[in-house]
């Protein structure tokens, strides 16, 4: 079986010491939102040479890996969904898809996220209706929350910005900051290519959106016009 095979060479290459820090980087401890997570300790790079050497792994196998309690194994499960989505046919990457939006349950961490989620759920959504991703930013899980927004990365690198607006106003009165920085990260991005466009949405919603909200998406600002947004001068 493959996946047990890839399991057997992830906790072959694990790290005690990465482990540890791990655990305190992504924040496992009781109430906080990482609770729980087990680690490996294995750096990315050397999960995405695994991903790409086991490429060949049918859909179920990538499943069994992902629904692992190690983290790293689950990241590796999907990156291997991201590379089998990138070579696949329409069949295949619907079924990547629908299969990402199946088992959210397992993509849970900012990483784990923000790897995957505008390489299939953006790329699959790009020409077709997108009401998915407005419900999965009412979502009582934060990750789901997390997808939603993330996943217009997609979008803003075809210089579609209108549902990144939409949903970061659905999300302005979120209250984790694991969302406030994600909607200031795509905010940012869309002033990369647009400044116009960041910049009239800022003047309007800037004095409601959270500080780290706001922080995140002017952080490439010069420094006096980040402070006159920070005064509330603009």
């Amino acid at each position: 079986m493959k996946a047990k095979n890839l399991s057997r060479i992830l906790h072959g290459l694990a790290d005690p010491a990465i482990a540890s820090h791990s655990q305190r980087f992504f924040k496992t401890g009781k109430g906080e939102y990482g609770e729980g997570d087990r680690f490996l300790g294995i750096r990315v790079p050397v999960l995405r040479q695994q991903a790409r050497r086991h490429k060949e792994m049918a859909l179920d196998e990538i499943l069994s890996v992902l629904k692992s309690p190690y983290h790293e194994e689950r990241l590796c499960a999907l990156l291997l969904l991201v590379e089998k989505y990138r070579r696949g046919s329409e069949e295949d990457r619907e079924a990547i898809f629908i299969c990402y939006l199946d088992n959210t349950r397992y993509i849970n961490n900012w990483d784990l996220v923000d790897s995957t989620a505008y390489h299939i759920v953006g790329a699959y959504l790009e020409y077709k209706e997108r009401h998915v991703l407005y419900e999965m930013a009412g979502s009582a899980n934060l990750w789901e929350r997390r997808i939603a927004i993330i996943s217009t990365l997609h979008f803003i690198k075809s210089l579609q910005f209108d549902d990144t607006l939409k949903l970061s106003l659905q999300l302005m009165d979120d209250d984790q900051d694991l969302i406030h920085k994600a909607v200031g990260w795509m905010l940012r991005e869309v002033g990369n290519r647009a400044l116009s466009v960041e910049q009239k949405f800022l003047n309007r919603h800037y004095q409601q959106m959270p500080r780290t909200m706001l922080r995140y998406a002017i952080e490439k600002f010069p420094q006096n016009q980040r402070l006159a947004y920070l005064r509330g001068e603009v």
